[in-house]
């Protein structure tokens, strides 16, 4: 999905939700809204199992896991006006990439594209004050294997 896409998408499903955000807080209590720290964590579980498909080479499911990541970023950026849509359409190129390499059934430039995606999300949290989540490619199939949980050092 190209820019034109994301901001058919994001207004299609802002249309879709009488929901009004409040920065990085919850939503009103009047329509449930999934918390931040939720969406984030549906959106990190997808990053892992995107990567746990592609290296198994089980295209179907990485293309699906991929959708259903984007669909996570689209409703962070819907939900809670805090995050500036901007960030989220920063992530179009290496989202397109790594549908491009799904398409492809390319490993190598799946793996290229996971890291630069992965690199997007820390960019992402770190223009939100929030370095201390630092996303990382997977490494083993453990749960959370894509998050480091080190501090990060401060120069």
């Amino acid at each position: 999905m190209r820019v034109r896409g994301w901001m058919l998408a994001l207004a299609g499903l802002g249309a879709a939700t009488a929901v009004a955000a409040q920065d990085l807080k919850s939503p009103s209590a009047d329509q449930y809204v999934p918390r931040l720290g939720d969406i984030m964590g549906a959106a990190q579980a997808r990053h892992h199992k995107l990567w746990m498909a592609g290296k198994a080479q089980n295209w179907e499911l990485a293309a699906y896991e991929l959708r259903q990541l984007k669909a996570s970023l689209v409703e962070a950026a819907v939900f809670y006006s805090g995050i500036p849509v901007g960030n989220v359409m920063t992530l179009e190129p290496s989202l397109q990439s790594m549908s491009d390499a799904i398409d492809a059934k390319d490993s190598r430039k799946f793996a290229k594209g996971l890291g630069e995606l992965t690199e997007g999300c820390n960019a992402c949290h770190r223009s939100l004050k929030r370095s201390f989540v630092v996303m990382k490619v997977p490494s083993d199939q453990k749960p959370f294997a894509n998050q480091q949980f080190a501090p990060t050092t401060r120069p």
